[in-house]
């Protein structure tokens, strides 16, 4: 089933992210702010990856000296959608 989450991040340039998922895929990601480049990169490195792998992969990630990053973040919206369902 097709669904699309959106969440406000926290401690990132990136302020809103918004997940189409079908089923436990990610099927397209989108940024509001952040840095671009990186977040089209972002977006294309997880397109049809399982929700568990890039929460596994992407947890934990800093930027620079912040405790969190977008990666992370996007870890963290992924995380809060898994334990609502």
């Amino acid at each position: 089933m097709e669904r699309v989450i959106q969440y406000e991040t926290k401690g990132t340039c990136c302020r809103l992210m918004q997940v189409k998922l079908d089923d436990d895929v990610i099927v397209d990601a989108n940024f509001l702010g952040g840095c671009n480049g990186n977040l089209q990169g972002l977006t294309n490195l997880i397109k049809g990856m399982k929700i568990d792998d890039v929460i596994n992969r992407l947890s934990g990630i800093k930027c620079g000296d912040k405790p969190t990053s977008c990666p992370d973040q996007l870890a963290r919206c992924l995380s809060e959608f898994k334990a609502k369902i």
